[in-house]
C-alpha cells in the first residue's frame, strides 16, 4: 500500500469539502436506478454514498420508506430509535427519514436536543427497550463511518440491536430501487417542521440511559482509583457530548480533544492514501493524537459514529487493532467471573491468528466468521459469545453478569476498557501484548489494496477453491482454501488460503470501490514478503482465468 506524500499532516485548504455544495447537491441531484452506481446498494454495513450518484434525497427516502414496509410486513411495532452522526449529509438525511417514519405514524424516538447519537446507543437502547416490551423496537443510523467528509450513510438494526443481516438488507435495498422507480409515489412524507411538532416523535435523553449503564460492562471503579490520565479524542464524531458526563459521572480524569462540530473535518490529519478519513485505527489519521502521547497514560479515539476504537499509549503508540483485540480476550477472560465457562471467543476470517492462539490458552473456543459485525448479533445477544471483535477495530462485549451489552460494535467500552486493564494490571496494554508474543509467536499482519469497479470486486467475491492451484504458500503447504467461514458456514465473500505459519484472505471491499488482500506471517517479515507476493501471483492467475479481467495490487 503506497503512502501519500502528505500523509499525517493537517489537511491543505484546497481539499476541505464544499459543504454548501454537497448538500445543494443532495436536494438537487435525481438519481438513475436503471445506472448500477446510482442504485440502493448495501454493503458491509449500510447504504453508503455521496451526494452526487448514490446518496441523495430520493435515496433516503425510498430507503427510509422500504424500512416502514419491512416494519409493517414483520410485525414490528414498537418504537424505532433514530441517530445519526456528524457527517455534512447526516442532517438532511436525518431530517428526511424523520419526514418518512412520521408520514408513516411511526414512534420515533430521538435526542432530546436533536444531537447525535453514536451507532451503540441506538443499539443499547432498542435492546434496553425489548427486555422490557413485547412490542419490539430497531433502529436506523444516519453514518458513513470513517469514510471522508463528502459521505453519506444509513443502516437499519432490526430488534436484535445490530446490523441487519443479508436477508433484510437485500429485501429492504430490492423495494428501495423498486420505490426509486416508481417515480417515488409510494413514499409517505409530511414537512420536516410538522413532524417535529408531531406526538410520534419522543425527544429522549439517550445519553443518561447509556452513560449510567456503563457500570454494568467496565469496572469503572477501578479507572478512578487508579488515578489514570486519560484523552479522548472524539475525532469530531458522534461522542462529542457523552465524553464529559461520563467523566463527571464516574469521576474518571478524562481531557477531550476534537470535541466540536465540524462537518468539514479539517482539523483532522490526511490518512494514508492523502484522503479525509476518520480511520481511528490508522496512525496517520491519528497523527494529531499521537503527538500528545507522552501526555497521558492511555489515550484513545474514535470514529465518527463511534462504533470503532483506536488506543494510544506511551510506550506502544497506536496500538494495532489486532494486537488490541488479542489483549481485550486474553484480559477479559481472566477478569469477569461471572462469565460461563463455555462462552467463546469471536473473530472474523480476516482477523489476527493471535486470537487464535490466546483463546486456546485459555481453553477457549474460537468462532470464525466472515468480514462485518452482522454476524456477531445472534452469539452475542444470547451469551454464545463473550468477546467479538474484527480486525477494523470494531468489537463488543457482554456485561460483567454475561448477559447483552450491544450487538454493535461499541467503540466506548473498547476504549475505556484499555483503561481498566491498565488500571487492574499496571501495564500498558501494548506491553501485555508483547508478553503474547512471547509465550505464542510474533505474528506480522498487512493489507494491500487495488481499485475496483463493481465487475472487478463481483469476480474477486465469487473466487471458488477450484481456481488456486497452487499447492503451496510462501514455502508451506497450503492446509485449507477456505470459501465459508468454519464457525457458521457462511460465505466469506472471496477466499481464504491456511498454511501452518501463515495466512491470506482475498475480498472486495463491502464500502469502498477496492479489493483487499489481508495476509499474516508467523515466521518474520522476510516470509511476510514472500507470502504477499505469492499472495499476488495466486490471486492473479485465478482471476486471469476470468476472460478480459485483470487486478492489479
Amino acid at each position: 500500500m503506497s503512502i501519500h506524500e502528505q500523509a499525517g499532516q493537517p489537511v491543505p485548504p484546497e481539499l476541505r469539502v464544499d459543504i454548501p455544495a454537497l448538500i445543494s447537491s443532495y436536494y438537487g441531484q435525481t438519481p438513475d436506478v436503471y445506472r448500477p452506481g446510482e442504485q440502493v446498494s448495501f454493503g458491509t454495513s449500510g447504504h453508503r454514498g455521496t451526494s452526487n450518484t448514490s446518496f441523495n434525497e430520493h435515496h433516503i427516502l425510498a430507503v427510509a420508506q422500504a424500512i416502514c414496509d419491512y416494519r409493517r410486513q414483520n410485525r414490528i411495532t414498537g418504537p424505532i430509535y433514530l441517530g445519526k452522526d456528524t457527517h455534512a449529509l447526516s442532517e438532511p438525511a436525518f431530517r428526511s427519514v424523520l419526514e418518512v417514519l412520521t408520514g408513516n405514524r411511526l414512534t420515533v424516538n430521538v435526542d432530546e436536543n436533536l444531537g447525535f447519537t453514536p451507532t451503540p446507543v441506538v443499539s443499547h437502547a432498542i435492546l434496553t427497550w425489548n427486555r422490557q416490551h413485547d412490542d419490539k423496537a430497531d433502529g436506523i443510523i444516519i453514518t458513513p463511518s470513517h469514510n471522508p467528509p463528502d459521505n453519506g450513510g444509513i443502516k437499519y438494526n432490526p430488534p436484535s440491536g445490530g446490523p441487519a443481516d443479508t436477508g433484510i438488507t437485500a429485501w429492504i435495498a430490492e423495494r428501495a430501487n423498486a420505490i426509486l422507480d416508481g417515480n417515488m409515489s409510494r413514499v409517505r412524507r409530511i414537512p420536516y417542521s410538522a413532524a417535529l411538532r408531531s406526538s410520534d416523535v419522543q425527544f429522549i435523553d439517550y445519553i443518561s440511559a447509556y452513560v449510567d449503564d456503563l457500570e454494568t460492562i467496565l469496572d469503572l471503579d477501578a479507572i478512578r482509583s487508579a488515578g489514570l490520565s486519560l484523552c479522548a479524542d472524539a475525532l469530531g464524531g458522534s461522542g462529542i457530548a457523552y465524553w464529559q458526563p461520563i467523566a463527571e459521572r464516574y469521576h474518571l480524569n478524562i481531557e477531550e480533544r476534537n470535541g466540536h462540530y465540524d462537518p468539514s473535518f479539517q482539523f483532522m490529519t490526511l490518512d494514508h492514501d492523502g484522503k479525509i478519513r476518520m480511520d481511528c485505527s490508522s496512525p496517520y489519521a491519528m497523527a494529531g493524537l499521537l503527538s500528545l502521547k507522552d501526555q497521558y497514560d492511555i489515550a484513545f479515539g474514535n470514529d465518527p459514529d463511534f462504533d470503532r476504537h483506536g488506543i494510544v499509549t506511551r510506550q506502544s503508540g497506536l496500538l494495532n487493532p489486532n494486537h488490541y483485540l488479542s489483549v481485550a480476550v486474553w484480559y477479559l477472560f481472566q477478569n469477569r467471573p461471572q462469565w460461563h465457562k463455555d462462552v467463546k471467543v469471536g473473530k472474523t476470517l480476516v482477523s489476527s491468528s493471535m486470537i487464535d492462539r490466546v483463546a486456546g490458552h485459555l481453553g477457549r473456543e474460537v468462532k470464525e466468521v466472515p468480514v462485518g459485525f452482522k454476524w456477531f448479533v445472534d452469539d452475542l445477544l444470547d451469551g454464545t459469545c463473550g468477546f467479538s471483535g474484527e480486525e477494523s477495530a470494531g468489537a463488543s462485549f457482554l456485561r460483567k453478569d454475561g448477559s447483552v451489552w450491544t450487538t454493535d460494535k461499541d467503540g466506548f467500552i473498547l476504549a475505556l476498557l484499555s483503561a481498566e486493564i491498565m488500571a487492574k494490571t499496571d501495564k500498558d496494554p501494548g506491553d501485555i501484548y508483547q508478553d503474547l508474543t512471547r509465550e505464542f509467536g510474533a505474528p506480522m499482519y498487512a493489507r494491500i489494496e487495488s481499485p475496483a469497479n463493481a465487475e472487478q470486486k463481483s469476480r474477486m467475491k465469487q473466487l471458488s477453491p477450484d481456481a488456486i492451484t497452487e499447492k503451496e504458500l510462501a514455502g508451506d503447504p497450503i492446509e485449507n482454501i477456505l470459501t465459508r467461514a468454519p464457525g457458521n458456514d457462511a460465505p466469506i465473500g472471496g477466499l481464504k488460503v491456511v498454511t501452518r505459519n501463515g495466512w491470506f484472505a482475498a475480498r472486495p471491499s463491502g464500502t469502498e470501490d477496492i479489493n483487499k488482500i489481508y495476509m499474516e506471517s508467523f515466521k518474520g517479515e522476510t516470509h511476510l514478503q514472500q507470502l504477499k507476493q505469492d499472495a499476488e501471483h495466486i490471486i492473479a492467475n485465478a482471476l486471469a482465468k476470468a476472460p478480459g479481467l485483470s487486478v492489479k495490487f
